[in-house]
């Protein structure tokens, strides 16, 4: 014999309905079922809801009440045979009409006394039951048995304790009698031995099945629901949970009761002593094969699961008059049982100064009022503080057997945490090392999730997640790089990047999921408006791990949020020169910010586009070289100009076509006045150790003061035009000596300068191409042959790709 439970979603509309009556049909073609169903989904929460609503003295708790009536008669008739309907409507009828007087009752009372409101919330499986077993009645062998002739309980009303000697008694006598098939009964109530209505408690249906299991020795208990089995982490959060095929009795309790609403922890209780399987099913895919829970369920894997509870306190008991004093866990402990609290979680300090518990929200008023009456007089001596209370947590355990004695798995957990800024507030380990628990900010918790979910079961494939704001020439062919390389990156460096956030100056767009790259510029169209404030304040909102702000402008404000991204532990990669050639104070404010919230900060671009100028120059210093000069050619836009300015061309048309091929600046005046250069020599300068402001270059610029002075794009092409001949004379005289133009940056011994130089035929600088940029470094290590980085230093397409190898480069990390 088998016995199927379905749950409230299962049968939540005639539709479902239909699909279960299905399902037992073909169970029942093999051999004989008990099913026991829950009430219609929602059910039960409207009854509780009219329930209180009346006993408030609320009118509107028969609207309520009407609606679940109108539902339950509509299933009447699209279900049941029209010539048993009024039959079954007659029947349903009568018991609206008790529920609706239960209901009067407690709004001219002004009470709902729990007696009342057992009765009251077990209607619906009651009519649930009754409905459904007349649906099947149509083609079916099929019976119905009310569960409260069978299971008897204690007078709790809404916890009952259930009395197995007599309900085991009662349930073989009446199937040994059974002819039919298959029997329909109602899950969550049962009886007293007065023969007053309880109820069983939260998860009643899933036990109300696990009783009728243990009690007929059934063959198999399958608990029917909306998804295809216990999950490695609950789907709706961790989108790449999949169901567990097998999994023992003890790994499910753990994983029930941290939270996995798939099956309730005292269900398995009744048939674990049995060592009665149980299938975990979908109602909407019943060929797929779910999950079962057995004795053993051997696996490869170390844990089985994550799970989660939200909506949790902590509550602190702590003082140096604890210490040695025997009895204080004990007064502390029956302090909360008095007061019907359940704990969740407890841990201890070895010193013995602190006890730490974790139980529900709801209970903690109530909880830390009982335990300082209880310490009244320790607390005034000061040997004990008043409890202390932190709210909004959340639990996150690991769940597994195979987890016993093996090394490694707290500090993988803990480490995977601690570098996604994940604080842990508390931990728990029971003695049998199948739980390993952590209390952290119940803000953290879908990060917290994702992560361990990400570092225990998936092929080690890292997920990215880009916040993207500039999407001009460079931000274009950043956001078409990451698309073109996207199933590269996963199956080579089993990376997943997504763009979640994008942004220009004007509007932004979101999509956890990631923004569909292939039409990204119509989602940005049709995104909201734009701050940077409201930008950062959604990617700090959605605080999803392994996040990265990658800014693809040349804008000063934007800079200036950096440091609010990375106390958030999410990473900035960045082209932008503008924060690292600040103040030095900025500057050094960033880098500890960066170390002290794990939360990389990269700039490679900052100097030489897609060149591994800095990174390089980071190793070096690392290994203990030191540096005692650099001179380069830093500019890739200076170094194009000065390449294609001769006799038969202008300086105004020269500039115009690097700034068209992306060379420049949106502003050029920034490349061509030297500062752009004097920034990224005191960028090197400071990442060789120096401590220099932008103010102690020397900058010996080319351009005419009236050229310096402009104030827009417009103007500054209109002064080149009107002083060609000017750089006309400077082309000359470095041409009548046989030498080529170089914009130069140079630092020797603690001092920079940046400047327009002669370069000589055989100099290293001479036959530098195009955008090309070429940086000598002269160190302990290569004091006469410098260290020669040169390669392409400007373009879209090449500072795009040193911005996505730094991305790459916190993927890897």
């Amino acid at each position: 014999m088998k016995i199927l439970k379905f749950g409230g979603s299962s049968v939540a509309n005639s539709q479902n309905i239909a699909k279960v009556v299905q399902i037992v049909s073909n169970t029942a073609a093999k051999e004989k079922v008990a099913v026991v169903v829950s009430a219609f989904g929602k059910t039960t929460n409207k009854l509780i809801a009219s329930a209180n609503k009346a006993a408030s003295n609320e009118v509107n708790y028969i609207d309520l009440f009407k609606q679940v009536k109108q539902h339950h008669l509509l299933v009447i008739t699209e279900l049941v045979n029209k010539s048993e309907q009024d039959k079954v409507s007659q029947k349903v009828n009568t018991l609206f009409n008790q529920l609706q007087t239960l209901l009067e009752g407690c709004f001219l009372l002004k009470e709902v006394t729990p007696k009342t409101m057992a009765t009251i919330s077990g209607f619906g499986e009651l009519l649930s039951s009754y409905i459904i077993s007349e649906v099947a009645k149509n083609n079916l062998d099929a019976t119905y048995k009310d569960s409260r002739e069978l299971i008897r309980t204690s007078n709790v009303f809404d916890k009952a304790q259930v009395n197995f000697v007599v309900t085991n008694k009662n349930c073989q006598e009446y199937f040994n009698q059974n002819p039919h098939q298959i029997t329909i009964l109602p899950g969550f109530i049962a009886k007293t031995e007065n023969g007053l209505s309880t109820t069983l408690g939260r998860g009643g249906s899933d036990y109300t099945a696990a009783i009728y299991a243990a009690a007929l020795n059934a063959n198999e208990l399958q608990i029917w629901t909306d998804v295809s089995g216990m999950f490695t982490a609950n789907p709706s959060v961790v989108k790449q949970a999949f169901p567990i095929p097998k999994i023992s009795y003890q790994e499910a309790m753990e994983l029930s009761h941290f939270g996995a609403k798939v099956i309730y922890p005292p269900t398995i209780q009744p048939v674990l002593e049995k060592e009665i399987p149980i299938v975990i099913k979908n109602t909407f895919d019943p060929n797929n094969v779910g999950t079962l829970i057995t004795k053993e369920a051997k696996s490869s894997n170390l844990v089985k699961g994550i799970s989660h509870i939200e909506n949790i306190t902590l509550l602190t008991l702590e003082g140096s008059g604890m210490v040695g004093v025997s009895g204080v866990s004990k007064r502390l402990f029956e302090t909360l049982s008095n007061q019907n609290i359940n704990i969740v979680l407890i841990t201890q300090a070895s010193s013995e100064h602190s006890i730490c518990v974790g139980i529900y929200d709801e209970d903690a008023e109530r909880a830390s009022h009982a335990i300082n009456n209880v310490f009244e007089i320790e607390i005034e001596r000061r040997k004990v503080k008043p409890v202390i209370i932190e709210q909004g947590l959340a639990i996150l355990a690991l769940v597994g057997d195979n987890m016993k004695n093996h090394q490694g798995l707290s500090g993988q957990m803990f480490s995977a945490l601690g570098k996604n800024n994940v604080n842990i507030r508390a931990i728990a380990q029971g003695a049998s090392q199948k739980n390993i628990s952590a209390v952290i900010d119940s803000n953290d918790a879908k990060k917290g999730l994702n992560t361990l979910h990400e570092q225990f079961f998936e092929e080690k494939i890292k997920q990215l997640n880009l916040f993207v704001t500039g999407v001009g020439n460079v931000g274009e062919r950043f956001l078409a790089q990451i698309h073109q390389q996207q199933q590269y990156l996963r199956e080579h460096l089993k990376m997943n990047i997504r763009v979640v956030g994008i942004a220009n100056s004007r509007k932004m767009a979101f999509d956890t999921d990631g923004v569909d790259l292939n039409n990204w510029k119509e989602v940005l169209a049709k995104g909201e408006p734009a701050t940077l404030n409201d930008f950062f304040d959604r990617a700090k909102t959605y605080n999803l791990r392994n996040s990265v702000f990658v800014d693809n402008t040349a804008n000063k404000e934007v800079s200036e949020v950096y440091e609010n991204y990375l106390r958030t532990n999410i990473a900035v990669v960045t082209c932008n020169k503008i924060a690292c050639a600040s103040d030095l104070e900025n500057y050094k404010k960033l880098k500890e910010v960066s170390r002290k919230f794990n939360a990389p900060f990269l700039f490679e671009t900052n100097v030489g586009a897609g060149l591994p100028i800095i990174d390089t120059l980071k190793n070096l210093i690392a290994s203990g070289d030191r540096v005692h000069k650099i001179q380069a050619v830093l500019s890739g836009s200076l170094n194009f100009v000065f390449n294609n300015f001769n006799a038969t061309s202008t300086f105004h048309d020269v500039v115009g076509d690097a700034q068209k091929q992306g060379y420049t600046e949106p502003d050029p005046k920034i490349d061509l006045s030297g500062v752009d250069v004097a920034r990224k020599i005191l960028i090197l300068a400071r990442e060789s150790g120096y401590e220099l402001e932008l103010s102690d270059i020397e900058n010996n610029s080319f351009l005419p003061e009236k050229s310096l002075n402009t104030t827009n794009n417009e103007d500054f092409y209109t002064s080149l035009t009107e002083f060609e001949s000017h750089f006309y004379e400077i082309f000359k005289e470095a041409n009548d000596k046989g030498c080529r133009l170089k914009y130069v940056a140079e630092f020797s011994e603690g001092k920079a300068k940046v400047g327009l130089q002669h370069i000589p035929s055989d100099h290293p600088f001479y036959n530098l191409e195009g955008s090309d940029n070429i940086v000598l470094f002269f160190t302990d290590r290569y004091p006469i042959n410098p260290l020669l980085i040169k390669g392409a230093g400007a373009g879209a397409d090449v500072t795009a790709s040193g911005i996505f190898a730094d991305v790459i480069r916190i993927g890897n990390n």
